[in-house]
């Protein structure tokens, strides 16, 4: 069986609920931004020299997926998502002030791992603005929703601090 179906050729395709939409639909907007910005974070975890937040950050993986289902239509359980935000905000809590206390904007740059977790934090911005747009026209739960974007703005906090973190001192600040 060939990997592709031709059935997209007319620029709409199916989500997880049997919905035939259009690509260009918030939905496909959504979850193309949530599938970038994991495709980004695999990038990064593979660039990483050391293995310390290797396995936290494929955990995060996990969790963009179940979020993409819930998105196409699944109706899971978000037991995982509400673990995982809360592992966010215990690191969060624990090392917000690392390497120092912050009191000026800091440019998105210095060593590399640093540069690519606010490359990171950028698309997972993006991708919480599409996710809200597409849930603000929805009537799923109102308590998903929250936890949802609950999790992606606590997820580009996260990718912040790494970025502190991993700059080793090297930031800049205006």
């Amino acid at each position: 069986m060939p990997l592709y179906t031709k059935t997209g050729d007319d620029g709409t395709s199916t989500l997880f609920n049997s919905k035939r939409l259009s690509k260009a639909g918030l939905v496909f907007e959504a979850l193309g931004s949530v599938d970038e910005l994991s495709s980004l974070l695999g990038f990064v975890i593979s660039q990483l020299k050391k293995e310390v937040n290797k396995e936290s950050l494929t955990q995060i993986q996990k969790d963009l997926q179940i979020i993409m289902a819930y998105l196409s239509g699944a109706r899971n359980d978000f037991v995982l998502i509400k673990n995982g935000l809360k592992k966010i905000e215990q690191f969060l809590d624990k090392n917000q002030d690392k390497p120092t206390k912050l009191n000026r904007f800091i440019l998105p740059q210095g060593s590399e791992e640093s540069a690519l977790f606010h490359f990171l934090r950028a698309v997972c911005r993006r991708s919480e603005r599409a996710v809200v747009r597409y849930l603000n026209h929805q009537k799923n739960k109102k308590n998903d929703k929250i936890i949802i974007i609950s999790y992606l703005n606590r997820l580009s906090d996260f990718f912040f601090v790494l970025a502190r973190i991993y700059n080793r001192g090297q930031e800049i600040t205006i």
